[in-house]
């Protein structure tokens, strides 16, 4: 999208995310346009199966957090239009989802989206 957007074949009236993105701050959000509930953000984590024990939990959360930390794989994140959070914990992230899910699963039920 941001190729398009940057060689003018795309116009974007606005991005989803809840502040402007770092890969293209020129670009207004949609609360800015006035539309004050469309706040729909990327998300990218990592899950487990019910039941996981913590330590291998906290295993994996450190080393993502380890992978956060490389300015690579973050430029990669941002050029993306993600907007990296290294500071969610595993219940932080959980409930992060949790929220979403309940969020969007009105809607979902409403048009009648199904997951195949």
């Amino acid at each position: 999208m941001l190729e398009l957007h940057r060689a003018g074949k795309l116009r974007v009236l606005a991005v989803t995310h809840g502040t402007r993105l770092t890969a293209a701050p020129e670009l207004p959000t949609a609360v800015e346009q006035g539309l004050t509930d469309l706040v729909a953000p990327n998300f990218v984590g990592v899950f487990a199966p019910t039941g996981t024990p913590m330590p291998i939990i906290d295993q994996v959360a450190q080393a993502n957090l380890a992978l956060l930390a490389d300015r690579d794989y973050r430029e990669l994140l941002v050029s993306g239009t993600f907007e990296p959070h290294g500071d969610l914990g595993p219940e932080a992230y959980r409930r992060y989802v949790d929220n979403e899910l309940a969020r969007w699963s009105p809607i979902v039920t409403t048009l009648g989206l199904k997951i195949d």
